[in-house]
């Protein structure tokens, strides 16, 4: 049986204002990409811990990979899901307009939910970078696109995704919190949030 643990807003507020602080001082991002859906409430929070007196909020752009496929349950109103082996694009920045190249030169933080198997991440970081570098040759500019990454939760495992080296050696990646390989409710995906918020009340904390 699959051993799921519940994770509340006010966990996922907390661990994003712990996080801020190395994110502003080691990554200084001065562009956002969520990866929906797990990464837009995160990005999301972590706006406003970023956010410098008199500067601006830092934007934030959007795009959706799908993974997961969902798995038959002997309770229908409970379902588990499993990382499936092939990434799909439900959405994309427009490489058409000029959401490309605002990218170019920026300090760019990618975040998620979670890392699992490290293939949606490696996938996200391979396409923006390709993207990018195209931008960069129809601009002429030799400017640095420089990315990080930023999860709630890396699971230990072994992973099937492989991430830039130079971005592991210079610390571009950072998970607020490291667990055992669970499944994670996350609040976002609840249809009962009181439901939700009493499952994680009553366990023990991972």
């Amino acid at each position: 049986m699959v051993e799921k643990v519940y994770v509340t807003y006010n966990e996922v507020h907390k661990l994003c204002q712990a996080s801020a602080g190395r994110i502003l001082d080691g990554f200084k991002p001065n562009l956002m990409i969520a990866i929906g859906g797990g990464g837009y409430v995160p990005a999301r929070i972590l706006r406003s811990f970023l956010k410098r007196p008199s500067s601006p909020n830092i934007p934030i752009q959007a795009i959706g990979l799908s993974l997961y496929e969902q798995l038959p349950s002997s309770k229908p109103t409970d379902p588990v899901e499993t990382p499936g082996t092939k990434v799909t694009r439900t959405q994309w920045l427009d490489l058409s307009s000029l959401e490309m190249t605002n990218l170019v030169g920026k300090n760019i933080l990618i975040v998620d939910e979670v890392d699992d198997t490290r293939t949606t991440l490696e996938y996200a970081v391979r396409e923006l970078q390709k993207d990018v570098e195209t931008a960069a040759q129809k601009l002429g500019s030799s400017e640095k696109t420089q990315f990080s990454i930023f999860v709630l939760h890396n699971k230990d495992k072994t992973k099937k995704g492989h991430l830039p080296q130079n971005m592991m050696d210079e610390e571009r990646y950072l998970a607020a919190r490291t667990v055992s390989d669970v499944w994670i409710c996350y609040p976002w995906e609840a249809i009962d949030i009181d439901e939700h918020d009493k499952l994680a009340a009553s366990q023990a904390r991972y």
